[in-house]
Formats: structure tokens, sequence, C-alpha cells
């Protein structure tokens, strides 16, 4: 698949995790799949999480150097973390958009790249160990605050 046909399915991808349904009145706030996904407790966010893990995947794909990939996954880890808090999680999601931002700083780096890249094996092996190590926290975090909830009754 070339370059700009990937870009360009990213792009809705990102728009369909981000904001497929748009707030009436509003450009910049909306709720996509993600945002759906989250009301799911704890399955919700790891699916979410996976699919924007994907997007990621498809940056190192695309020589994404490292100092992008890790502003990518740093977006991802906000928008992971502030997902496990129950309605504040949800109304972030409508107005952070990971998704959108990782996209809009890999087509950045795509329009006008530098010297660096990082298409290496390596390189996309180290990001599932990220991603699965950040599915590994939201696990523990959200076990220990559902048993939080559950032990307050």
């Amino acid at each position: 698949m070339s370059v700009p046909a990937r870009r360009q399915r990213l792009q809705r991808l990102a728009k369909l995790l981000d904001n497929a349904i748009e707030l009436p009145g509003s450009r910049r706030f909306g709720i996509g799949l993600d945002g759906l996904l989250g009301l799911i407790p704890g399955l919700g966010d790891l699916a979410g999480l996976a699919l924007s893990g994907y997007i990621i995947i498809e940056g190192v794909r695309l020589g994404a150097p490292l100092s992008l990939v890790l502003r990518m996954l740093g977006n991802v880890t906000i928008d992971a973390v502030v997902g496990l808090v129950p309605v504040v999680g949800d109304i972030f999601d409508c107005v952070w958009h990971a998704n959108q931002r990782n996209v809009a700083l890999l087509d950045r780096y795509l329009d006008n790249p530098g010297g660096e890249s990082c298409r290496s094996k390596l390189m996309v092996l180290a990001v599932v160990l990220a991603l699965l190590g950040l599915i590994a926290i939201i696990l523990y975090a959200g076990i220990a605050l559902l048993k939080a909830v559950l032990g307050a009754f």
C-alpha cells in the first residue's frame, strides 16, 4: 500500500475513533468509537488502546523517528490514564482526541521528514511492548479502582 493511501487510512481511523459524531454547534468537540468503547468498563478502554496502538505501529512502519513515537505514546498514555476515571475520562475523551493528535504529528513528519527515521522491526517490537506494559498498568489500576469502589459498600 502506498504512503498516501496509508496516511488516508490512518486519518479516517483517527476520525472514526475520536470524532465520528460531532457535538451540535461544535467542530472541536465530538465523540468517536474510542469514547463509546470507553463506556464499557475495562474492556472498552483496552480495545480503544489497541486501536490507538495500531496508529503508532503504522507510524513506526512509515519511518517516524523515536522522538515522534514517544510523543504519540505520551498522547495515548494520557488518554488511557484519564480514561480510567469514570465520567471525567469520558468527557476528557471528547476533547483530547489522542488519535487525531497522533495522525497530525505523523502527517507533519511525513510532509517534512528529517534525516532521522525508525523503521526497524526492533522499534516495532519496543512499541508493542510499551503498549502491552500500558495495558498491564491500566488493568492493574482498573482492578484496584474496582476493588476500592466495591470495598466502599
